[in-house]
């Protein structure tokens, strides 16, 4: 039985069937792209934060712009060819296409890459440094971990002396690299003393596992297994217990509501202590000698003393120094820190001249003392420019962004006019792509930097962690990839395999080519709204 109005259009409609769906499916898509724009902008009305303005690299994402533009393009002459019965065009319009997809997806790619790979870190002042992180080095040696990786200058060292695990959340994969770590370092961790427990009802406790044991996912896993019967056997006992105990206060007050007389029902704990097993909630090792352990921010809060892990794993020892040390510094911003001065009326000049880095920094101060005089002239430039409103005031002014960041591109003017290298306009075209070139630009412009712990306040990669700007950034351009990547796969498909249905009915290709071209217009529409209100505003 064939199935009508795949070929011929509706008399009522004028649309073939797939044409109908895919409208229908556009209408869904609109609504959620118009979700996430939505959110964009009310999320940038009532930011608590300077919103990142013209952060991503504009080259990259125009040319990709105008990829998608001829992509679209090349698609209606793809379809154009198939309704000439042109079998040739078609195969090289639609591969263009294909081409145009894969190009727009590499430069994300890049751009993905270059966001992933870049270190921010927000100092308890709200002063921003950016940069790339460095690794930690014995003279000129980089140190290595236990599985022969450099070891990030990015960690929290702790000298460890006892391991307290929750039975019940311990990572498995964490306490593989205690123990990688612990033998890298020829240390021991052993179970601290006997962990004895009540097994069986009525029966005297047994010894699960002897002090001087080897610490082991097994061990763990030992004693997680105890613990678990235990509490469930335990459960159940005062579960019967309860509902004994509600049969009876029901029995005592006949007519009464449960609510009359919950007060009344208690368990007699004494009467139920020895129907109970033993749980065994945490359970502690020794580190034999203490020895320094290295894990991640954000796995671990620090304490000197103690400290806790993301899976409750209690860490006893001393807190070693565990600066954050950035290879490179490239940019400086000082927006939020001003931001928060003015909330609280202070001059947010003074408020930088008085913080941290300036006050620890002498690359950092001799940056900010040739930004404000960069900021000077601009003034001065916008003055000239558009001159004295009727309030007396310059009409234009220098942006919050103008006034209080310095970034990579500032730091390699101020290099250029102190008689740094100067780059070639090919290398800064890459540098568009790709970031600062630290090599070619040397360490004088992009100095190394060792921000101690204490004055961290929130340290990411620039990732969706890093703010709410990155998140939106990769959740609208990432789901615009996938429908990239997906309306892509499709065009392929019936580039590669088309030959059969084209031979067969020439017509029923031609409309499914044009219901794919009119989802790639789609995506082409949804960047040219992703691209101004990311890369240009």
């Amino acid at each position: 039985m064939e199935i009508p109005y795949l070929v011929t259009p509706r008399k009522d409609t004028g649309l073939f069937n797939s044409k109908i769906a895919i409208w229908l499916f556009l209408a869904s898509e609109v609504m959620l792209f118009g979700g996430f724009f939505s959110a964009y902008v009310f999320l940038r009305l009532g930011a608590d934060y300077p919103w990142p303005e013209r952060t991503l690299p504009v080259l990259p994402g125009l040319i990709n712009t105008f990829v998608l533009i001829g992509s679209s393009v090349t698609v209606v002459f793809a379809w154009a060819s198939l309704k000439l019965r042109n079998w040739r065009n078609f195969q090289i319009y639609m591969g263009i296409t294909v081409f145009c997809a894969v190009v727009f997806m590499v430069f994300k790619g890049i751009e993905y890459n270059v966001k992933f790979h870049h270190q921010a870190v927000r100092l308890k002042d709200y002063t921003v440094i950016e940069g790339h992180l460095g690794y930690e080095k014995e003279g000129e040696q980089y140190v290595l971990d236990h599985k022969g990786n450099r070891v990030e200058e990015n960690l929290i060292f702790i000298e460890a002396s006892k391991l307290t695990f929750n039975t019940v959340r311990f990572h498995k994969p964490w306490v593989d690299e205690l123990l990688g770590q612990a033998e890298h370092r020829k240390a021991k961790i052993v179970l601290a003393e006997d962990v004895s427990a009540v097994t069986e009802e009525g029966k005297a406790p047994t010894v699960i596992a002897k002090a001087g044991e080897l610490f082991s996912n097994d061990l763990l896993g030992r004693i997680q297994k105890e613990h678990l019967a235990a509490r469930s056997h335990n459960g159940q006992e005062r579960t019967d217990a309860l509902r004994a105990e509600w049969v009876k206060a029901k029995a005592d007050n006949p007519g009464k509501k449960g609510w009359q007389i919950a007060s009344t029902v208690n368990i007699d704990a004494a009467a139920l202590a020895p129907k109970l097993l033993t749980e065994i909630s945490t359970v502690s090792f020794n580190v034999e000698p203490a020895t320094k352990f290295e894990f991640k921010p954000r796995d671990i809060k620090e304490a000197d003393g103690q400290s806790r892990l993301r899976d409750d794993t209690v860490v006893d020892g001393k807190l070693l120094a565990s600066p954050m040390v950035f290879h490179h510094v490239d940019a400086i911003d000082f927006q939020h820190l001003a931001m928060k001065a003015e909330a609280k009326g202070l001059d947010p000049m003074q408020a930088i001249e008085n913080s941290w880095l300036i006050q620890n920094s002498p690359f950092a101060k001799a940056a900010w003392t040739w930004h404000k005089g960069e900021v000077a002239k601009l003034e001065k430039k916008l003055l000239d420019g558009y001159g004295l409103g009727d309030d007396k005031k310059p009409r234009r002014v220098p942006t919050h962004k103008e006034m209080y960041r310095i970034g990579w591109k500032d730091l390699g003017a101020k290099a250029e006019s102190e008689g740094g290298v100067k780059l070639s306009w090919m290398d800064k075209t890459k540098e568009e792509f790709l970031g600062p070139n630290y090599d070619a630009r040397g360490e004088a412009t992009f100095p190394g930097f060792s921000v101690p712990r204490e004055q961290v306040g929130f340290a990411a990669k620039f990732t969706p962690a890093w703010n709410t700007y990155y998140a939106l950034y990769f959740t609208m351009t990432g789901l615009h990839g996938l429908h990239v990547i997906g309306g892509a796969l499709v065009l392929a498909y019936y580039l590669f395999f088309g030959r059969k249905m084209y031979l067969e009915n020439p017509e029923w290709l031609a409309n499914r080519v044009e219901i794919g071209g009119l989802f790639w217009h789609f995506v082409d529409l949804v960047w040219i709204f992703v691209f101004p209100i990311f890369y240009l505003m």
